[in-house]
This record gives structure tokens, C-alpha cells and sequence, in this order.
């Protein structure tokens, strides 16, 4: 797949995950605008260039291991070199990004979970088209006026439902099935 093409593919889902992070830094962190702005453009750049020979929009799956941000005991690389660019050192990083948060960034869907019993939540979703583009879009963005809502969400880890009534996500997630076999 050429570069610019899976580029150009990712820069919705990379947005989004980008986003979901800054919020944390923007309510939590107390980061001046130009802070959370260079912060932003580094992790979009950092991903774009993680993700570019591991991104298959005709196999969302594949590779998705490799797309996912995590941090629990150890900060996931990507998120602590965009923190450092602005100053911020790993455990900085700690306390203001949830202490269990793994992030998927695939073809057409970015979801999260937060805790590992947490509820998997979509943050943004999309449909591919016949050319593969996406078709139409689903996702949440959160206006000025929620800021408030979204950091009492951020301080209390809602529920995924209660937080997609929150953020103003109006398609439903995804059905997942789960097996547990003994």
C-alpha cells in the first residue's frame, strides 16, 4: 500500500485517538493551549508514522496488536515521547492519563477501555465505502459547552453508557460477542 494512501486512510481514526488523550491533558493537566496543540501534532505524527506499513483498511484486524496504545504498569512509548516534546515527564504522564487505558486504533473504529474489567467503548466508527474511503462517520466530539460533563467523567470513569450519553454518541456500538469456554 503506498505511504501517502494509508496516510491519508488513518487520519480520521489517528484524530480521534489523539483527541481522546489530549482531553485527559487539557482537564486533568492543567497544559496551556500551545502545549496541548504541539502535544497533539506530535502524537499525530508519531502514529501516522507507527502505523503506515500496518495499516490494512481491507483487514482492520491485521496488525491490530500493533496499533494499540496501552498504558498500565509501563507507559505505552508513542504517548511518552509526544509528553516529553512538551515537558512532561513519564510520571507526569501517569497521573494525568488513566492508569489502566488501552487504545485501539483500527481501520474505521477506535475504541478504548479503561481498568481491565472496564466495558469496551467505541470513540469513533466508520463504514468503508466501495472504493474504501469511509462512507459515513459516527463519533463523538465534545463541544466547549461539555467540558464540564467530560471532566466528571474523567474523574470518575463513568460507564461506557453513561459516557456515550455524556459525549452525545448517537449510533450504537458495535455488537461483541464474548466465549468462556472451561
Amino acid at each position: 500500500m503506498h505511504t501517502l494512501c494509508a496516510r491519508g486512510t488513518m487520519k480520521p481514526e489517528i484524530n480521534a485517538a489523539v483527541g481522546f488523550l489530549s482531553r485527559f491533558l487539557r482537564i486533568k493537566g492543567h497544559v496551556n493551549d500551545r502545549q496541548l496543540q504541539t502535544f497533539s501534532q506530535t502524537l499525530q505524527d508519531i502514529l501516522a508514522e507507527q502505523y503506515k506499513h500496518h495499516w490494512f483498511p481491507d483487514r482492520p484486524n491485521k496488525g491490530s496488536g500493533y496499533r494499540c496504545i496501552r498504558i498500565n504498569h509501563k507507559m505505552d512509548p508513542l504517548v511518552g515521547q509526544a509528553g516529553q516534546r512538551i515537558g512532561l515527564s513519564i510520571q507526569q504522564l501517569y497521573l494525568l492519563l488513566p492508569s489502566e487505558l488501552t487504545l485501539w486504533v483500527d481501520p474505521f473504529e477506535v475504541s478504548y477501555r479503561i481498568g481491565e474489567d472496564g466495558s469496551i467503548c467505541v470513540l469513533y466508527e466508520s463504514h468503508p465505502g466501495t472504493n474504501g474511503n469511509p462512507s459515513t462517520t459516527t463519533g463523538n466530539s465534545i463541544p466547549a459547552s461539555s467540558v464540564t460533563q467530560v471532566s466528571a467523567m474523567v474523574e470518575s470513569h463513568i460507564s461506557c453508557k453513561e459516557e456515550l450519553l455524556v459525549l452525545g454518541r448517537t449510533s450504537p456500538a458495535k455488537p461483541y460477542m464474548m466465549t468462556v469456554s472451561s
